[in-house]
């Protein structure tokens, strides 16, 4: 795999209770670097969102305090993966543990950022 040129996806993690998961589910949640890597990907990032009633929403000049949108999922976490193609990235997001909701995958692209001293 280290000779291998990998491209980044994030996952877009969505479940309709949000971020009420149970102990076991959040245990698979921790083994899922390990399982992907068994597999010839690998995970750079994670991160599990704090609850939708966190959301603060900017349109234009208005702010306003929770989710824009009423919706039946809301985005509970994500993670950058690095996988061969869209095809394995595929495979790989399907090891998501998800208890009533699904997962989303679209490629990266990587910005170069110039740091100014």
């Amino acid at each position: 795999m280290a000779d291998e040129a990998l491209t980044k996806y994030a996952v877009l993690i969505f479940e309709r209770d949000g971020n009420d998961m149970p102990p076991e589910v959040i245990a698979e949640h921790e083994r899922l670097p390990q399982r992907v890597k068994e597999q010839g990907g690998r995970i750079t990032a994670g991160l599990a969102l704090q609850g939708n009633e966190t959301a603060t929403v900017i349109r234009g000049d208005l702010v306003t305090d929770g989710p824009f949108l009423e919706t039946k999922e809301v985005l509970a976490g994500i993670f950058v993966l690095e996988a061969r193609d869209l095809d394995h990235a595929l495979a790989l997001a399907r090891m998501t543990p998800i208890i009533n909701g699904g997962v989303e995958v679209r490629p990266l692209i990587d910005f170069a950022v110039v740091e100014e001293d």
